[in-house]
């Protein structure tokens, strides 16, 4: 790792952020406790709930940790269209008995107030989806000692990132759980991304900075191979969400090894925008037709996804999970990052002894 990250944790392990509750103060103190980098994830939140979890945090753990943001989104979404799929949802609303919500509630997710929070008491480390900060806010957060990744999901949006004063990027794969941190959300686009090693070695030839691989990525070989391939460390979601430290709820949970979801898809049907969950019943009658409109249809669906939960029905829920799902463990963050260390060593053990003298 490069010698900032090395500062940061002791293993080259980063906890992605998992917006909606699974990305709490237990999980990152877990984290930054065993070694790895825990991040809160501050999307969805108020400025002040994102405050309140990073006080809860520092009181939990003394270890680095990170804060996630999400850029403001320019709004693109066709009014019509958001329309037109608030009617198709009203079966939805007459079937959990809970009134669609507002599209309209909130375009930037308080993001200059949070900013304005970060850099007047500064946090280790803070990453950013959905787009790249400007280079004086990036400028900003280097004079307060706070050390910046930007999310990308292509070479020239790290490429970007770099431009913009970033002191890392981390390479989002398209076996990713959860939303695609694509920094244009274009629909025909949708379906086309690129595998993590194949990103993280574009990447790696285009920006001199330090590279989090992240995507489908549940096993200490795979954390391996990013490594070989260029990452500087690696980014795991779906294989902590799992554990009893994780936010998420229990069904959600239950769901990431059930026979009963054999697979993943990119759907626009809670969010609007691209997402990788676990295909279930929502998944499958409402994602052909949910128009790119995010966040509008985030805030659409919020109560349904919560009436859903509430009512202990997964197929209504939205199951972010990564390709990888299946091979999730359930052990408490302490034994999982252990493990991952001893499969990493193993993994560069084989390799050595294969290579030629």
């Amino acid at each position: 790792m490069s010698s900032a990250l090395t500062d940061l944790c002791r293993y080259p392990i980063v906890q992605a952020p998992m917006a909606g509750g699974a990305s709490g103060p237990q999980l990152a103190a877990a984290v930054a406790d065993a070694g790895g980098l825990g991040f809160l994830a501050a999307g969805y939140k108020t400025a002040d709930g994102m405050y309140n979890e990073i006080k809860q945090l520092r009181r939990l753990t003394g270890g680095p940790f990170g804060v996630n943001l999400f850029m403001p989104q320019p709004a693109l979404a066709d009014p019509s269209a958001v329309e037109v799929y608030r009617h198709q949802l009203a079966g939805e609303a007459a079937w959990y008995e809970t009134p669609l919500g507002d599209p309209d509630s909130s375009g930037d997710d308080g993001y200059e107030a949070k900013v304005a929070i970060l850099l007047e008491d500064p946090v280790p480390a803070v990453s950013f989806t959905f787009g790249c900060p400007t280079r004086d806010t990036l400028d900003a957060f280097a004079k307060a000692g706070t050390y910046t990744i930007v999310t990308v999901t292509s070479a020239e949006e790290a490429q970007a990132a770099q431009w913009a004063g970033a002191d890392a990027v981390c390479v989002q794969g398209v076996e990713a759980g959860g939303h695609q941190s694509t920094h244009r959300d274009d629909p025909q686009a949708d379906h086309t991304g690129t595998g993590l090693l194949s990103l993280v070695t574009q990447v790696r030839e285009t920006v001199q900075i330090p590279i989090v691989a992240t995507g489908g990525l549940m096993r200490g070989s795979q954390i391996a191979a990013v490594l070989a391939a260029g990452a500087d460390a690696a980014q795991l979601g779906t294989a902590f969400l799992i554990c009893p430290e994780s936010g998420a709820h229990l069904l959600h949970k239950q769901a990431l090894t059930n026979p009963l979801f054999v697979r993943t898809e990119l759907t626009r049907a809670f969010s609007g925008r691209p997402a990788r969950g676990l295909v279930n019943r929502f998944v499958r009658e409402h994602g052909p037709y949910a128009p790119a409109a995010y966040p509008q249809v985030h805030y659409l669906t919020t109560g349904l996804r919560q009436a859903a939960a509430k009512a202990g029905d997964a197929q209504g829920m939205a199951l972010w999970a990564g390709q990888g799902h299946r091979m999730a463990r359930e052990l408490p963050v302490g034994e999982l990052i252990e493990l991952l260390i001893d499969e990493l060593e193993a993994a560069r053990a084989a390799l050595s002894m294969r290579s030629p003298r």
